[in-house]
């Protein structure tokens, strides 16, 4: 039988907080390096990249938002918020710093 991989509750917040760092800035560098570059300099290289770095990081989040709703007991209310936060390009900031 496999075993499975308990976290604590602590290592999950810190893993969430990490995944919205990280996914925040990703939207960043997609939105002021990534996409000037390919529509100003026809350089589209770095959209694919930092492109799909990004899609993973957003559906690892979106994940993590939905852990943490259960885990902390968030209000539905809450969970929306951390969800609009996503697909702002400094939203996952303020979840990581006021909300957790």
């Amino acid at each position: 039988m496999k075993k499975l991989i308990k976290l604590e509750n602590s290592t999950k917040i810190k893993i969430f907080k990490g995944v919205s760092i990280l996914e925040a800035v990703s939207f960043l560098l997609l939105l002021f390096i990534a996409m000037p570059l390919k529509y100003m300099f026809n350089s589209p290289a770095m959209v694919g990249f930092v492109g799909m770095a990004h899609g993973i990081l957003f559906i690892s989040y979106l994940v993590g938002a939905l852990v943490m709703y259960r885990l902390l007991n968030w209000k539905l209310a809450t969970l929306f918020l951390v969800i609009v936060c996503s697909v702002l390009p400094f939203g996952p900031f303020y979840v990581e710093k006021k909300i957790l």
